[in-house]
């Protein structure tokens, strides 16, 4: 009994040995280094850290948007969440920077157009609320730079600080919700300018406040001797009663200069705050400084303030691939994949996050897959393997017989010819223009021979019925265009906010004011701000439903661009279309959202607010807002409703438009039940959009589906981004045991390729398009093993003695 217990005892031991010394093998790499810095910290030690360790190094974050190759390069699908982020930040800059300079459109009285107080705190509540990879948002003003209108008396007077911040609150433990459930609609908002005068540590402005990188990247601006320092835009608006008038404004650097208007910091740790690791977008604030001084000789343009947007950096993907043409750094975590570099080569994946296995590793060109395995290995699989299972499998076999990509090609055969013309009819009957686009079987070419050939000059020979599309013709518009979508979300769910918050009728205790309604110049420079801030929206519009905004019957500003590049914009206010039938409220979209939420309001989501403001004008302490905690209602992403892509002849911008409307909601006058007020729209341009010809399951509604000319007995559609409004968006991958047969860089037949030389064979030209398959894998190698020659060699050679002897 005794000898079995020790048995059991040494086996239990050498198994735990086992688990604990499985990835042994793996040597530790910067990403180890990283993820111990990064477990380091946490919100009960980090206020005795030193400043070091509240930091990662900067090439921790790799890939970062760059506002010059936006609508140039294609942005990876693991930043599409940074790249919203860029244009959030970049869009409240150009908004506060409107906003605070429009007080030279009206006209000089003794009182302050600027925004309350309250309107900060709800607009950077709107922004994190409106997109879940968002964790705080915050505006930092410089000393002495805010003015406000919420305090009685306080004309031309600014707070010593002032600094709205909103972020996203774990509300597990929060007794509003009793089913005990994180629900992320639970945020914290604080003005961080209202501190004793005593408390130096609480100042955001000094160096070393929480890591204050955020605050120093722009601020403070010195402006010495040149006054035209900062970069003007320039918005020609129309108003309701047919007059025009053209603003020129101060706002961030343009695209075209550097640095751009953006900078991001290095990730921190955000002590005594949100206690997270956080990447921040930053962008500055332009205002003119001093104010009101009579002298505009004395008044220049000033970095004010900084937009600062915070996520988590948990959830930015990191690439462990080496470094290469798409990955050419900085970057920290740089080869740190395990893929076997002798056969086989990375290849980043998104959707990981800050964790290890966000990669495939796919066979170098002149290798294949084993015929057991059907998809390159996945990182996840390689980081959890043992070492007897990493060296002895992973790896790809090498081609036996490569053979040369051929340079000479000649015209198909008349039957050859026909054998495909008989499998794509579409391409031998087929009809052109608007009528392609009825057929049973789409010509792709002549679809998009008419869809591209339709431009501001040629759509007037057009029927109004043939520039309206199906949705099949914007199939993934939801999902490409949902950072812009989201903008529009933003700016519905600050009106909801406002509308259910704020009452410009409340009375508070001493100087404080209530907020005022919301003005024409706020609507038009949130409307603008989001064609300012996003360069694939086009135009987008806020329309309010018949006298639902203050002392107006109808009320939608409209602001839009002509040209892709530029810092020229134009604003209209439609309620000045007054016709019958020409109302925006006639619109197709605006009528369908307002009867959907004519009456029931249950779907809507619901967010809770915290908030904490100045105690007074000079901020000593902060102090709990009067209705505390707060909540409001606003529409989410499935609240809102696209539209088919049409070409508006008529309309400002003459383009394929694809748009999305998304509504918001306030108290009716009774404040007994929501109501719906109005709509916010943007349009985006559909030729944006990326094709999928690959093949899909049959309820997907896209019309270019299944229309690719890989050889399907041999090889599959994958489809490739970045490719646009065009044909061959995709690449032939060869199918489990195939392989691709020539020397070549890559082992896939792209799908361009593949698109014109089968376009050759249509016109009865030169075409390799045949050569195009892939090849049995194996079929022809050359290599054989010792023990089947020997094998085969006395087989043979005892037939042979047979043969003798009779």
């Amino acid at each position: 009994m005794g000898l079995l217990w020790s048995s059991y005892g040494l086996f239990a031991v050498l198994t735990l040995m086992g688990v604990l010394a499985q990835y042994e093998w793996q040597p530790k790499d910067a990403f180890d280094e990283i993820k111990v810095r990064f477990d380091k910290v946490n919100g009960d030690n980090c206020p005795i850290l030193p400043p070091r360790d509240l930091t990662l190094p900067e090439d921790s974050v790799s890939h970062l948007p760059d506002i010059k190759d936006v609508n140039i390069n294609p942005v990876f699908p693991n930043r599409t969440a940074l790249l919203h982020l860029h244009n959030m930040a970049l869009s409240r800059a150009f908004f506060w920077s409107y906003i605070l300079q429009s007080r030279f459109i009206r006209p000089a009285i003794n009182d302050t157009y600027d925004p309350g107080m309250m309107y900060y705190f709800l607009s950077t509540v709107a922004d994190v609320s409106s997109n879940r990879h968002i964790n705080a948002s915050a505006i930092y003003f410089a000393p002495n730079s805010s003015f406000s209108s919420s305090y009685r008396g306080f004309f031309n007077k600014t707070f010593p600080r002032f600094a709205p911040r909103t972020y996203r609150e774990d509300d597990f433990n929060d007794p509003i919700h009793l089913q005990k459930i994180s629900t992320l609609n639970t945020f914290y908002v604080r003005d961080l300018g209202a501190f004793p005068p005593d408390s130096a540590l609480h100042d955001y402005t000094i160096k070393n406040y929480h890591i204050n990188e955020w605050y120093n990247l722009w601020l403070p601006d010195n402006v010495d001797k040149r006054h035209d320092t900062k970069t003007t835009y320039q918005v020609e608006i129309r108003y309701a009663n047919n007059t025009n008038e053209t603003f020129t404004f101060h706002g961030p650097p343009g695209a075209d200069e550097n640095p751009g208007p953006v900078k991001f910091t290095k990730p921190y740790f955000d002590c005594r705050r949100s206690n997270k690791w956080l990447v921040a977008a930053v962008t500055p604030i332009a205002d003119i400084y001093p104010r009101h001084t009579q002298f505009r000789h004395i008044e220049y343009p000033t970095y004010t303030a900084v937009s600062v947007l915070e996520m988590d950096f948990e959830r930015i993907d990191i690439n462990q691939c080496p470094k290469g043409e798409g990955n050419k750094g900085p970057n920290i975590f740089a080869d740190t994949a395990r893929c076997k570099k002798e056969t086989t080569e990375c290849e980043p994946i998104d959707g990981w996050g800050f964790r290890r296995g966000g990669y495939q590793c796919r066979c170098k060109p002149g290798y294949r897959l084993p015929g057991v395995v059907r998809r390159p290995y996945l990182g996840e699989i390689l980081e959890r393997a043992s070492d007897e299972q990493f060296y002895n499998g992973f790896d790809c076999m090498k081609i036996g017989w490569v053979q040369k990509v051929p340079i000479k090609w000649f015209r198909a055969p008349t039957y050859v010819r026909e054998q495909y013309l008989n499998r794509y009819y579409e391409y031998k009957n087929f009809t052109t223009g608007p009528s392609s686009l009825h057929s049973h079987k789409l010509n792709i070419n002549e679809v998009l021979k008419f869809i591209l050939g339709v431009n501001a000059r040629s759509c007037k020979n057009y029927h109004p019925q043939d520039l309206m599309l199906t949705g099949e013709f914007a199939y993934e518009a939801q999902k490409q265009f949902e950072n812009e979508a989201k903008m529009a979300i933003r700016l519905a769910n600050f009106i909801s906010a406002f509308l259910q918050i704020s009452d410009p009728s409340e009375v508070y205790s001493g100087k404080r004011v209530a907020d005022k309604p919301l003005t024409e110049d706020q609507m038009m420079g949130e409307t603008l701000a989001l064609v300012l801030g996003n360069t694939r929206i086009w135009s987008a519009t806020t329309l309010w439903d018949r006298r639902k905004f203050p002392n107006r019957t109808l009320f939608g500003p409209y602001a839009y661009k002509r040209e892709l590049n530029t810092r020229k914009f134009n604003m209209e206010d439609l309620a000045r279309y007054n016709k019958t039938g020409e109302e925006y409220i006639d619109k197709p979209f605006f009528r369908l959202l307002k009867q959907r939420w004519a009456t029931n309001f249950d779907s809507l989501e619901k967010y809770y607010l915290k908030i904490r403001l100045r105690h007074n004008e000079t901020g000593e302490y902060a102090q709990r807002y009067e209705h505390f905690p707060n909540f409001y209602h606003a529409a989410t992403m499935d609240h809102g409703y696209w539209t088919t892509p049409e070409f508006d002849c008529k309309g400002y911008v003459k383009k394929w438009l694809i748009t999305y409307a998304v509504p918001f909601f306030g108290w009716d006058s009774l404040k007994a039940k929501l109501e719906f007020k109005g709509v916010v729209a943007v349009s985006m341009n559909m030729l944006q959009l990326d094709i999928n010809q690959c093949p899909d399951d049959y309820y997907e509604p896209n019309a270019f589906k299944n229309t690719h000319k890989c050889d399907e007995k041999s090889s599959y559609c994958v489809p490739i981004l970045g490719r646009g409004y065009e044909t061959g968006g995709y690449k032939c991958e060869c199918l489990q045991g195939f392989e691709y047969p020539y020397e070549d860089l890559i082992t896939y037949y792209d799908g361009q390729l593949v698109e014109a030389e089968f376009e050759n064979i249509v016109n009865d030209k030169e075409s390799r398009f045949e050569t195009f398959k892939c090849r049995l894998a194996g079929a022809a190698a050359l290599q054989v093993q010792f023990t089947i020659v020997v094998f085969v060699s006395l087989f043979g050679w005892i037939l042979l003695r047979r043969n003798l002897q009779c």
